[in-house]
């Protein structure tokens, strides 16, 4: 990769990982549904008079939409709401590797080999890790264990969005995305209406400020649009086995950002977790780039790495 590709990757990174402190600050204006349908309200209608038609069936869309707009981001946004601490979230939520290999393995029958195995494992243990560093960390509070276990469900749906995706092998990620975008909307305006109340969501709209609106701007355009385009930008010119390492970063941007911005503790447990997170989803990597060099033909990307920002 040329050095201008590696800094934008490293971008890519650092914007996807810095989406946590800011949906933290998105989540004290607004309800986390009622926030999660906005995020997806702002990045889809604009763009899609700018992307063309979707150039997968509706089914694969709807699907997606479903599994990764409503579920995952509407688990991940109410996890946080609830206490989840946005770098502790931006790391357990890189567990997805490992439902996405189990899941691939169930529906599409393929077999991770030992190091896959292996990283699955390590990574399991880093979660285990985290678990009782935030159990230590809150006393066992319901609120902060509720959340924690949500961003978890929240990885288990991503998981299940990746398979989808594999299934639906969108030859433009940016186009796929921005359809998808638009399938969350009702959905989660429905729930949040249900379950937060309109007079919540009206209280919020009517309070919205520079700070609400910048919120929803990034989360929108500059994770969602600028973040998936370059992303599919690269993989397009790269393999996936150079770009996907890049996603690697993530939870260390989060991480640290979350230190920064919102002096949230990084303790020495908490460090462990994360080295043995992002240790066993490298070695998922490790396992697929294996098995790139070993297919003959073309690479092809992994949906897993093309959904980091997760927020």
């Amino acid at each position: 990769m040329r050095p201008a590709h590696i800094a934008l990757a490293a971008l890519v990174a650092a914007v996807w990982g810095v989406n946590f402190v800011v949906i933290s600050i998105g989540l004290d204006h607004f309800p986390p549904l009622l926030f999660s349908a906005l995020r997806f309200l702002v990045a889809a209608l604009p763009a899609v008079f700018f992307v063309g038609r979707p150039k997968v069936a509706w089914k694969w869309i709807a699907g997606v939409g479903l599994a990764l707009g409503v579920a995952k981001f509407g688990l991940l946004f109410t996890g946080m709401s609830l206490g989840a601490p946005a770098g502790l979230s931006s790391l357990v939520l890189q567990i997805q590797a490992v439902f996405t290999a189990l899941f691939a393995f169930l529906a599409l029958g393929e077999r991770p080999g030992r190091t896959k195995l292996l990283g699955m494992g390590v990574a399991l243990a880093g979660i285990a890790v985290a678990a009782v560093d935030e159990t230590s960390a809150h006393g066992g509070t319901s609120g902060a264990l509720t959340g924690f276990a949500l961003v978890i469900a929240a990885a288990v749906c991503w998981g299940v969005s990746n398979v989808l995706t594999r299934k639906a092998a969108p030859p433009d990620p940016l186009n796929f995305m921005v359809w998808v975008s638009t399938v969350p909307v009702l959905p989660l305006l429905g729930l949040s209406l249900l379950i937060e109340g309109p007079e919540k969501d009206l209280d919020a709209l009517r309070a919205l400020d520079w700070t609400g609106a910048g919120v929803i701007v990034y989360v929108a355009w500059i994770t969602t649009v600028f973040g998936f385009g370059a992303w599919g930008w690269l993989l397009r010119r790269h393999p996936a086995s150079s770009v996907a390492p890049f996603s690697l970063l993530v939870p260390v941007f989060g991480m640290s950002s979350a230190a920064l911005f919102l002096g949230e503790p990084v303790s020495p447990l908490r460090w462990c977790a994360a080295a043995l997170l992002v240790g066993g989803v490298g070695l998922t990597s490790l396992d697929i780039r294996r098995r790139e060099r070993g297919a003959a033909g073309t690479v092809r990307s992994e949906p897993l790495l093309a959904a980091n920002e997760s927020a």
